[in-house]
């Protein structure tokens, strides 16, 4: 009677991804594919976002933010009365976490209300700014996101602040998860900085990480490292705002545009701020960083520990910044929180901006070591110069650039919704002009069919002009045929000589049948599955919707392509080379990047190696003695227990007739784990059973047609 009572909750479970990874830290975890369940979505599977915002009253969406700025909250008060400066913020926050590499991160999801980020260091604060835009969010409900929210705070600021924008447009939807699938970095704690191959080299920065420690957007204020070179910092802000898609004119007028309003906050000792919102306790409401000296906030606030403002007029979108790095000797000191930060040598009192609460009070304007690299390094100052004597240059620039970082992982002009949308089509939107519809698509399957091209050549081609499609940003996919272009013709993961034989065939075809070639290299792949289902004994259509267009090597940003190339894909038994990561893991990332799942990733290797579509024409994987023909004998033959499994070297693996011993396949590990991980090798029983010969092709087909159409945007209405 007199034992301690034992609570009746079984924390995690025995069962949890946590304590799976603890004990058996080897195993393949499949979570990345399952992180946006629909069961964390409130909004149920038939609200559609892109529909709902087509709704909105903009303008009075607009009119209320505008007013927003200068309302000033006693629990938050607005430095100088205006919000613009933490609203900015905020959203060129959300949107600076992107990254080329792999096109995640950014605004587009609304993944700033979520751990990590609404926790990192470089965020402190940015929970208020969400907060204040809640009363807008409650009156506008569903038919405008958080994602899209949140960006427009910044837009809407920067135009009460003098700006002209250069446009906006809405159509984010909202996430209801943290994003699992995005990889931050390695680091074990805040502002750790264990990412660079070779510390000296900037361009070492482990891909695909574009900040330089974890926890920050950008770049360390203070310098590389905490220490003030401003040549050293040129070279990393150089290198990540490259990683974010930037050159250095776009780099140059974002600083110099990010930097003329609002200020630092770092009047105090930052040490005794409270934990961060993730880790504050309930009574916090979700807040975080409780700052327990004097007020907490207004002058007292402390977020990068930089305190400062870097311009006379903070509020107002001018070329005050020019002026003030330009035309100042400057000189390193210790802002109240300690950190370290530039301020003029010497300087008028009229040129010093005035007290966020005060107005007869003058305050020393500052410089990070990002902004003293604007002004030492040649390039960085050439476009400072050049902005400061043509005003409405810059104001064109900045605009556009800022535009380009609010907007980068929104994919094509045709998922933006709202009145603002630019009419200029821009090349990193990867415009694709309309491809024609009204040709005969039966007449072309008969040609496709009597080509002479192979089923493998045909899938092959049609899977590489697709694959390249990747849900975190919307950027590649099969529309436009760039795979017939520069860079992606010469891509040796798409083998060229077998692609330019099938594009001798198809391009001409295209041409006499009045299609786009885009549409003829899917529509021969769909051809390929349909003569393979047939050999197997079942007539199947594969879905297919015309209207592909074609692009140009004018409309093509071909550097801008170099991240798409595939160096690793696991529905073809390609890995250029041997990574650190384990191959099963590279092809999560790409199946989880592509908007598939768990089951589609299986039926559709299963199918594609029974096709003899393996990189290269190797036989490894191809568990069937019918290749070309779209049997589960992938499957079956894998789990086949009249047969043994055999590592022979070289990540290379024979499966043996058990009885006799004789070989009768290779396999690669990627092959191997639709039978040794339990959740695929579940899903692979079910596809072997005798029953699901039909299923099978018909899942293929489906997982198939959802690839080959993931790009086409114009379908979604």
């Amino acid at each position: 009677m007199n034992e301690p009572m034992k609570c009746p909750v079984m924390h995690g479970g025995n069962t949890s991804r946590a304590k799976s990874m603890e004990w058996w830290p080897e195993s393949l975890s499949l979570e990345i594919l399952s992180q946006h369940d629909t069961k964390t979505n409130p909004m149920g599977q038939d609200f559609d976002y892109r529909e709902a915002v087509k709704t909105l009253d903009f303008g009075a969406l607009k009119k209320d933010m505008e007013a927003l700025m200068t309302d000033s909250q006693a629990w938050w008060p607005a430095d100088w009365g205006h919000y613009g400066g933490l609203m900015i913020r905020m959203s060129w926050h959300a949107a600076g976490s992107y990254r080329i590499a792999d096109g995640r991160g950014g605004g587009g999801t609304g993944n700033q209300r979520f751990a990590p980020l609404n926790s990192w260091p470089d965020n402190v604060s940015l929970d208020k700014a969400r907060r204040l835009l809640w009363p807008l969010k409650k009156k506008y409900g569903n038919k405008v996101s958080w994602a899209d929210l949140i960006i427009l705070a910044g837009t809407v600021a920067y135009e009460t602040m003098g700006l002209k924008t250069f446009g906006f447009g809405f159509g984010r939807a909202d996430i209801w998860h943290p994003e699992l699938d995005t990889y931050w970095g390695a680091e074990k704690e805040w502002l750790g900085k264990d990412r660079y191959a070779d510390k000296s080299d900037e361009g070492s920065l482990e891909n695909p990480l574009a900040a330089v420690q974890m926890g920050l957007i950008y770049v360390n204020p203070e310098g590389v490292d905490g220490k003030p070179d401003p040549l050293k910092t040129a070279a990393a802000v150089r290198e990540t705002f490259a990683r974010m898609a930037m050159n250095d004119e776009e780099t140059a007028a974002l600083t110099a545009g990010g930097h003329t309003v609002g200020k630092t906050h770092g009047n105090g000792d930052a040490s005794k701020l409270g934990p961060d919102p993730e880790g504050a306790d309930v009574d916090q409401q979700g807040f975080g960083w409780h700052n327990p000296t004097g007020k907490g906030m207004g002058r007292d606030t402390i977020t990068s520990g930089i305190e400062g403002a870097w311009t006379t007029h903070p509020t107002k979108f001018d070329t005050g910044y020019f002026d003030m790095l330009l035309d100042h000797e400057w000189e390193i000191r210790s802002s109240p929180a300690g950190a370290r930060q530039w301020m003029p040598v010497e300087i008028a009192e009229a040129d010093m901006p005035v007290d966020v609460e005060d107005p007869s009070i003058r305050c020393m304007p500052i410089m990070t070591d990002a902004d003293m690299a604007m002004k030492v390094d040649p390039i960085y100052r050439g476009y400072m110069e050049k902005f400061r004597a043509d005003p409405a240059y810059f104001n064109d620039t900045f605009a556009r650039a800022w535009f380009k970082l609010t907007h980068r992982d929104m994919g094509p002009k045709a998922r933006y919704v709202g009145p603002d949308v630019p009419a200029e089509d821009l090349l990193w939107q990867d415009p694709v002009p309309a491809g024609p519809t009204g040709y005969d698509v039966a007449a072309a399957r008969q040609k496709i069919a009597a080509s002479g091209l192979s089923i493998a050549e045909m899938v092959a081609t049609a899977w590489d002009s697709a694959r390249t499609y990747r849900g975190s940003d919307m950027r590649g996919g099969a529309n436009g045929a760039r795979i017939r272009l520069a860079p992606q013709k010469d891509w040796a993961g798409n083998e060229p000589e077998r692609l330019a034989r099938v594009l001798d065939v198809l391009e001409p075809l295209a041409a006499e049948i009045g299609a786009s070639v885009a549409d003829l290299i899917v529509l021969a792949g769909n051809v390929g599955i349909e003569q393979a289902a047939r050999a197997a004994g079942f007539d199947v259509t594969v879905p297919f919707a015309p209207g592909r267009g074609d692009a140009t090597d004018a409309i093509t940003d071909a550097d801008g392509f170099a991240p798409l190339e595939p160096i690793h894909d696991g529905y073809r038994n390609y890995l250029q080379q041997d990574y650190a990561v384990r191959a099963e893991e590279l092809m999560l990332d790409r199946t989880q990047l592509m908007g598939l799942t768990a089951p589609q990733m299986t039926v559709l290797v299963g199918g594609m190696r029974v096709l003899d579509t393996n990189h290269g024409g190797t036989r490894h994987g191809v568990l069937t003695d019918r290749a070309g023909v779209l049997t589960n004998d992938f499957f079956v033959n894998l789990l086949d227990m009249d047969n043994s499994w055999h590592a022979v070297g070289g990540g290379i693996y024979e499966i043996r007739e058990r009885q006799t011993g004789k070989a009768r396949w290779t396999a690669t590990r990627l092959d191997l784990v639709f039978g040794s991980n339990s959740i695929l090798r579940a899903y692979g029983e079910v596809y072997a059973q005798d029953d699901n010969q039909q299923k099978f092709v018909d899942d293929f087909v489906a997982a198939w047609t959802k690839v080959m159409n993931a790009d086409r945007f114009d379908l979604e209405a």
